[in-house]
């Protein structure tokens, strides 16, 4: 028998941002799924309610793939697929596997044979460097800095170096609730000209994406205060 294929369903980023978010081939795909792997069981249903779903949510088979149950065995989220049904991966927000526990998941298809197909949809780090006027041809994305403040400070310095060395946009995110803290440290620890794109509520209709040097930034701190943020550097 085949195997199903994995559809790899992007997630809108704001609550607001639903007809930005799908094509038409997105809603015919998960019109044509019953079986879904999600990282929140609630986000997933709204979301495909919201972009077109005809199929009772009742017949659906959801696989919560949260952080309470990542330690468990993949094996029951597979045999869907290896009995040849298509099943789709929904991260909470923006792409599966795009900074996203989702990429396990797509790991182990290849390892078993199993066609993996990405739908488009909004990567919110993607949009940043999009927007930002940085290098395009060449960033790496980051995650998380470190927590511990000495620790940060050196990596923000050793990210710096790196842009300005190889002319490499670096990117990285913080929690909402540590954003102003991360730019404080941000704007005390890189040079004058080193420019930051702040890109927060991105596809929301509150979106603030802007690019300035490190001093004009210092005159204007924007508040970023429970704002989901991107923020990039580049030394030209």
């Amino acid at each position: 028998m085949a195997y199903g294929t994995l559809y790899l369903v992007p997630v809108p980023l704001a609550d607001e941002a639903v007809a930005k978010s799908f094509t038409p081939y997105l809603v015919d795909t998960i019109n044509t799924i019953k079986e879904y792997i999600v990282e929140n069981e609630k986000t997933a249903r709204k979301f495909l309610k919201q972009a077109g779903l005809r199929t009772p949510q009742s017949e659906l088979i959801i696989h919560d793939y949260g952080k309470h149950n990542r330690d468990t065995s993949l094996k029951e989220f597979f045999k869907g697929l290896l009995a040849g049904n298509d099943v789709g991966l929904m991260s909470e927000a923006g792409c599966p596997g795009i900074a996203d526990p989702g990429a396990d998941i797509v790991a182990e298809a290849h390892w078993k044979g199993i066609k993996v197909v990405p739908l488009v949809g909004p990567s919110s780090i993607l949009l940043a460097l999009m927007a930002s006027g940085f290098n395009g041809q060449s960033f790496t994305f980051h995650g998380y800095l470190p927590i511990d403040k000495a620790d940060r400070t050196r990596r923000i310095k050793e990210l710096e170096s790196a842009a300005e060395k190889y002319k490499q946009t670096q990117i990285f995110i913080e929690t909402p609730f540590r954003n102003d803290s991360m730019l404080q440290e941000v704007l005390k620890t890189c040079k004058p000209n080193t420019r930051i794109c702040i890109a927060c509520d991105i596809t929301a209709p509150t979106e603030f994406i802007k690019t300035m040097p490190v001093s004009a930034w210092q005159k204007q701190i924007p508040d970023l205060r429970k704002r989901p943020a991107i923020f990039l550097l580049f030394h030209a």
